[in-house]
């Protein structure tokens, strides 16, 4: 837990990629390989990052399967919890597209514009402003990887290809609502099953947010 009263506060609220599951088993990548440890360390302790991920979770779908992955229920009251905060960075969308949910990347970019509207009318800065947004559009899922067939149940090629033209419609959005983007498959891919972030891509993936960061924490650096 970062101690600095100064510190710029982000929230990091995702799936499993920001979890840190293996792409190779279960379990958990140490916090020094996780992306979102990686970005704690890159930024230094003038900077406080919180991280929100779970495995499965939806952008604001219920699951059949699982009951507590629908993630705009958690959202909110995530965000009183861990205000004041500089910034929100949200990285959703690769759930939504497993094949008992059928949807289309419209239909999840329009969900994630319900998060930009929580944190307008929820979450608050010291000063009382609104926290930053950053819309972080997922890796593309990889058919081709020798793992994906172990998880055919859930998604196929139609749900790789999609995953390819998520990332458009969420910078659509992130034009529409003026908030921050960018894309993590332009620097991060997925390991053997084709779904969860090979380690080696953590670290690059930290690297492009941290390039997100920095000038809005440096346009807001004399807020406290």
């Amino acid at each position: 837990m970062i101690v600095n009263p100064a510190a710029f506060t982000i929230l990091c609220f995702g799936d499993s990629n920001t979890f840190g599951q293996p792409a190779e088993g279960r379990g958990r990548w140490p916090a020094d390989v996780r992306w979102t440890g990686r970005l704690q360390q890159r930024l230094g302790t003038g900077y406080a990052i919180i991280e929100e991920g779970l495995g499965g979770r939806t952008t604001d779908l219920d699951d059949p399967d699982r009951d507590d992955r629908n993630g705009r229920k958690y959202f909110q009251p995530c965000l009183r919890s861990h205000s004041p905060l500089d910034m929100v960075i949200i990285m959703l969308g690769n759930n939504d597209l497993k094949t008992k949910f059928g949807r289309e990347t419209d239909e999840i970019a329009t969900a994630l514009e319900g998060y930009i509207d929580n944190i307008e009318h929820t979450a608050w800065t010291w000063n009382s402003d609104v926290p930053a947004t950053l819309l972080v559009s997922p890796i593309h899922l990889d058919e081709t990887k020798p793992g994906f067939a172990v998880h055919s149940s859930e998604y196929d090629t139609y749900s790789a290809r999609k995953s390819r033209e998520l990332g458009a419609a969420i910078q659509r959005l992130a034009d529409k609502r003026k908030v921050l983007f960018a894309d993590a498959a332009t620097v991060a891919f997925p390991g053997d099953d084709g779904i969860h972030l090979s380690r080696d891509s953590h670290d690059p993936l930290s690297s492009l947010i941290a390039q997100k960061i920095a000038p809005k924490s440096h346009l807001s650096s004399g807020s406290r």
